[in-house]
């Protein structure tokens, strides 16, 4: 799997927001807003390879040892499910909140 560095910025499809790409070398392919995703890679990150294009929802937060948080999002569409580091602006506690209310 390659990974292919993207600095793009790009409008939420969920939430309609601008986002910025990051700063100091890391890359965003996430909303840090309301954390969705589009599915837009198909091999590996920034390969813009996939057909399906559609609206990725952030299900689920984990924790790896040497990434950190990781956001699990889920295609509304084919179901593939993709785990994203988190980047440092995100959202993460009103994720966490927002999800704790449907336990």
């Amino acid at each position: 799997m390659t990974f292919i560095p993207r600095q793009e910025p790009f409008t939420c499809g969920h939430c309609g927001k601008q986002v910025e790409p990051l700063a100091h070398g890391s890359y965003r392919n996430h909303c840090p807003h309301c954390l969705w995703s589009k599915h837009v890679d198909r091999d590996g990150p920034g390969d813009r390879l996939s057909d399906c294009g559609s609206l990725m929802k952030p299900v689920e937060l984990d924790q790896d040892g040497k990434k950190g948080w990781l956001i699990i999002h889920s295609c509304e569409s084919c179901h593939k499910e993709i785990p994203n580091k988190a980047a440092p602006d995100d959202d993460l506690a009103g994720f966490m909140s927002a999800n704790s209310l449907h336990s």
